[in-house]
């Protein structure tokens, strides 16, 4: 009988010794992880269609700041995000969609950013200009982009909203969207970046292979070059932020470890 006890209490003492070791584990895994995630939209939307990616984060345990661009130019946008970036406890995962690409790129230098992820999004080297990569594949059928107008600002095709920007999403969502966009200042394609720490800082990216606003050809090609570690989502649209925030959320939380 006192053999089967002392048998006992040397199971249970290793089984409490297991637990207290991935309990340990757990935590040095959690404080090891990046908590702050800073994410910028792109042109035509604002930072509501992060909700999705915000809501998986969030519960997660990440401190998520969304940032609203004026989209007035690569100047003003850098402005709003190195603000959020200053506000961050500690260091932070950068996110850009679509233009917020460029305007990551441009803030990437911040002391605060450890490791950038790209979402459908340019990725210009330092003194290039976003227009140096629109330039390199054709646009597509479904593009709605029109060219500026008398005041110099960018705005989308409201009947190529759907099938340009979000053909995975609902029409009267795409719709939606379409009636509440925000143009941009045609001048901030044609701004040259500042900085591009990409070539120092863990990068990752998101290519929507139904993608009909970025060629996803000039997607792939500035991936290559920066040796960005991406991720392909098998049809989804430029709208992929807001169509499929899981698949969003996953690529941040890797790029926070």
């Amino acid at each position: 009988m006192n053999t089967i006890s002392k048998k006992l209490r040397l199971l249970f003492s290793a089984i409490v010794a297991l637990l207290f070791s991935a309990t340990i584990a757990s935590a040095q895994n959690t404080a090891a992880r990046i908590q702050n995630v800073v994410l910028v939209h792109g042109a035509f939307v604002d930072g509501s269609g992060w909700k999705g990616v915000y809501d998986i984060l969030t519960k997660k345990g990440y401190n998520v700041t969304i940032t609203q661009i004026p989209l007035s130019s690569l100047q003003d946008d850098a402005a709003v995000v190195k603000k959020a970036l200053d506000r961050q406890n500690g260091p932070a995962v950068l996110v850009g969609h679509s233009w917020g690409g460029t305007v990551i790129t441009e803030v990437s230098a911040h002391p605060k950013v450890a490791s950038l992820v790209y979402v459908t999004a340019f990725q210009p080297d330092n003194g290039e200009p976003t227009t140096k990569w629109i330039a390199t594949a054709p646009a597509l059928p479904e593009n709605g982009i029109l060219p500026p107008d008398k005041d110099g600002l960018v705005y989308y095709d409201r009947d190529k909203f759907h099938a340009g920007f979000a053909a995975d999403l609902p029409p009267a969502q795409a719709l939606f969207m379409a009636d509440a966009q925000k143009p941009i200042a045609a001048a901030s394609f044609a701004t040259p970046v500042t900085a591009a720490e990409w070539h120092h800082k863990p990068t990752f990216g998101i290519v929507p292979t139904a993608d009909k606003s970025i060629n996803p050809v000039i997607l792939r090609n500035m991936f290559q070059r920066s040796g960005t570690k991406v991720t392909e989502i098998k049809g989804a649209s430029h709208a992929v932020f807001v169509s499929h925030p899981k698949e969003v959320a996953n690529v941040i939380i890797a790029a926070s470890r």
